[in-house]
């Protein structure tokens, strides 16, 4: 029933297995690929047809993770897989980059690529396997694509690359995470984030996967030459030489003229001028050819852009090849915020603000691995005015995701621990215009808001995107391109990094893969770009910030013991909500007795740690405490003076004076200074007011010979039982028992009390 065809490979201590002809055979090419006990299948289906009118190539890629696959049910309300999440909007781009550039110019047929994760074994990465699945299933396919592709994720540990470690492991453990994706013979695509690595361990993790990833692309040939479809017959032989060459001279000097104007504004309407121009020229043809020369009018703008380029090292805005925009950048925009920085470079600007939260604002994750939660996140917005254009304006879509991911990488090497910096980040950059490179635009103004929050940085992070120009062996590397300049050219090259080194690096091509040359190239241009701006960046900000904003809230960090947990806490959350609930502060403690305790105001802090600090601290005797008057009794009052303890201020221990009634002193609420005299063996505290000035606070002189109370029946000061356990509180030998039950009794004039009886009986009163 099945024509199963399968190839398996030893590959980084694991078998990868490429399985085709059991699952999903109405498709166009499908494959099961497991590496380890991870599984995914992809599917490819083509349409047959291009639609009519159509001019561009609809390539749609969609990755999915069944929570099955780790033996979850989704979290949430519903119980089912729904809308893409950042992750499986992320992968899909990771699929989606590398396989892109490999269909031939004119192939304009709907592709539809979609790999679902159907196991996952907590250990190997889906995301790899789901490339080298779609790799694979586009090459049995039959469709024209110029692959196939191998995958790989890079990590260095010890000075040494790893082959495909854990994502989360890569740089708990490490200093890199880096995907790469390759053809045979050249790299494709680079995604990164690297704890300030220099150029150098950068180029060499690339080049190691790139030999790794030869590996993968000899598996999936030997399974196309065991069960690959026919290829199909497409013609798409470029007959556009005598249009172009028409519209050369029709439009060709116009063309040149328009790029030469530096304002992106003013270019823009020139260029719209010689579109019209050549569009009317074109009016009397068929709507076939009319639609064959707009596509040709742009390959003749790009032939024009491209000759300056590389001929005369003349840019669109008249730079040089490694020469940065001007840079303008300010802190402190915005009074409210609790960090803010504008930041602009050339015709690209971006806002970016930093607010501060605490451990209830961490952003929660539900995924394969199960919940977690993240406590700094960068989202990046892209308004349609940011270009001048009327368009969409809602929720992000896959490029805002991938350009906020690129940044957050850039910068999540630099943050503080958790336990340096017990805050949730959030950095929001809002691209007010737009002309190249705003994802790294919101490098360096999200590095700059963060730092005027006070949020203690390692070093300050700066990013550069480079472009290149590639004809035959002739190249230019472009630093700081325009978007004119990304659109035409062949390659987006994305570094950021500090001055110690790199922490991300982004590379996307629109050739058939750039050599180890251009590699060079390119990083040693952005990393010379990148000290420029970093220097830009220095002097807008002056000095670090030491302290935030005022508009931040507060976080104090304090340890208890793990065993007086249960006493913060209380019976149903008890003690730790009347806390919040009465000082106005959030307070988290996780497991090993840390607590954080938030606030805007400094006051409910303290009020809060005070609280905190009475339960879990030990009364010691002789030190004075302020405390409030929670019971008064007949002999005496209930003084609570540490959050969670209470003693007892016997009547006699109120003033110097004989008081008649406690209330005549105190009163219930009243906050009072007390002096810790004794605590018993089973804890109950003996308290004294007449020896602390109620005033200040300060320890008076105490001019009373001590004495012991009486021990009223239901004192609780003291011990209520003598040593023999006398329920009357007197405690002491009260002689030997008569025959028959009787004790002698001692009255008051039978002479002196012998030695041994407690001193309050020899007392007089």
């Amino acid at each position: 029933m099945f024509d199963v065809k399968t190839v398996s490979l030893e590959w980084g201590g694991k078998t990868l297995t490429l399985e085709t002809g059991r699952i999903a055979r109405q498709a166009d090419g499908a494959v099961l690929a497991t590496y380890g006990e991870t599984v995914v299948l992809c599917a490819v289906t083509a349409a047959k047809s291009v639609k009519e009118g159509q001019d561009f190539f609809p390539l749609t890629v969609h990755y999915q993770e069944k929570y099955s696959a780790a033996g979850r049910i989704p979290g949430g309300f519903f119980k089912r897989e729904r809308g893409a999440t950042e992750k499986e909007t992320l992968v899909s781009r990771l699929i989606d980059r590398p396989v892109r550039p490999l269909f031939p110019e004119g192939f304009y047929n709907e592709i539809n690529v979609i790999a679902q994760v159907l196991s996952y074994d907590g250990e190997t990465e889906p995301d790899i396997v789901a490339m080298i699945a779609a790799s694979a299933a586009l090459t049995i396919s039959g469709v024209p694509f110029m692959g196939p592709i191998g995958a790989a994720r890079v990590g260095y540990v010890d000075g040494e690359y790893v082959l495909n470690p854990k994502q989360d492991a890569a740089l708990e453990q490490g200093r890199l995470d880096l995907v790469v994706a390759a053809t045979d013979s050249a790299v494709m695509m680079v995604e990164s984030e690297a704890k300030e690595l220099t150029e150098e361990e950068m180029l060499g993790a690339v080049m190691f996967a790139h030999d790794e990833c030869r590996k993968v692309i000899g598996a999936i040939i030997e399974l196309a030459e065991k069960a690959a479809k026919d290829p199909w017959e497409i013609d798409l032989t470029d007959n556009t030489a005598e249009i172009k060459a028409k519209l050369k001279e029709l439009v060709g000097a116009d063309v040149a003229a328009a790029y030469r104007l530096t304002d992106k504004s003013a270019r823009s309407n020139a260029l719209n001028e010689a579109r019209a121009k050549a569009k009317a020229a074109f009016a009397d043809e068929t709507p076939q050819t009319q639609m064959v020369a707009i596509k040709t009018m742009k390959k003749v703008e790009a032939d024009i852009v491209r000759t300056a380029i590389l001929k005369d090292g003349q840019r669109i805005d008249g730079r040089t090849t490694t020469q940065v925009r001007p840079i303008e950048a300010m802190v402190g925009f915005l009074p409210r915020t609790h960090g803010s920085a504008l930041f602009t470079r050339g015709e690209t600007q971006t806002i970016c603000t930093t607010t501060l939260g605490t451990k209830d604002a961490e952003q929660m994750i539900d995924g394969l691995e199960g919940l977690r939660y993240e406590s700094f996140m960068l989202h990046y917005n892209f308004p349609p005015y940011s270009v001048g254009e009327v368009g969409r304006f809602g929720a992000p879509g896959r490029r805002e995701v991938g350009h906020g991911k690129l940044a957050w990488r850039a910068l999540h090497p630099v943050l503080p621990s958790k336990e340096e910096f017990p805050y949730t980040i959030r950095v929001l950059s809002d691209v007010t215009e737009s002309n190249g490179s705003s994802s790294m635009a919101t490098v360096c103004g999200g590095c700059l808001s963060m730092m005027d929050a006070g949020v203690p940085v390692k070093r300050p992070v700066s990013g550069i995107a480079m472009g290149l120009i590639l004809e035959g062996s002739e190249f230019a590397v472009l630093s700081d391109i325009l978007g004119d300049e990304d659109h035409l050219g062949d390659m987006d090259f994305k570094v950021a990094g500090t001055s110690e080194g790199i922490t991300t690096m982004q590379m996307d091509i629109k050739v058939a893969g750039i050599t180890r040359e251009i590699f060079e190239v390119a990083l040693r241009q952005a990393k010379e770009g990148r000290a420029h701006i970093l220097n830009e960046m220095t002097k807008a900000l002056g000095e670090a910030r030491t302290e935030l904003s005022a508009h931040a809230p507060r976080i104090e960090t304090i340890t208890i013991d793990k065993s007086k947990i249960r006493d913060v806490i209380g019976t149903g959350g008890k003690v730790i909500r009347e806390i919040v609930a009465t000082t106005g502060a959030k307070v988290d403690i996780d497991d090993e007795g840390i607590i954080k305790i938030s606030s805007s105001d400094l006051a409910q802090i303290e009020a809060a740690k005070n609280w905190i600090l009475g339960i879990v601290e030990e009364a010691e005797p002789g030190k004075i405490y302020k405390g409030k008057v929670v019971n008064i009794v007949d002999f005496g009052a209930f003084v609570n003076f540490m959050g969670g303890k209470d003693g007892l201020v016997h009547v006699s221990e109120m003033k110097n004076e004989r008081v008649e009634k406690p209330t005549d002193v105190v009163s219930e609420g009243q906050e009072v200074y007390v002096k810790v005299l004794e605590i018993d063996p089973r804890g109950k505290v003996r308290l004294s007011m007449r020896v602390v000035d109620q005033e200040t606070g300060a320890e008076l002189e105490d001019t009373r010979p001590p004495r012991e109370p009486k021990g009223e029946r239901g004192d609780r000061g003291g011990d209520r039982r003598g040593p023999r356990g006398d329920r009357g509180g007197r405690g002491g030998d009260r002689g030997p028992r008569r025959e028959g039950g009787d004790r002698p009794r001692r009255d008051r004039d039978d002479g002196p009390a012998p030695d041994h009886m407690p001193a309050f009986l020899k007392s007089d009163d």
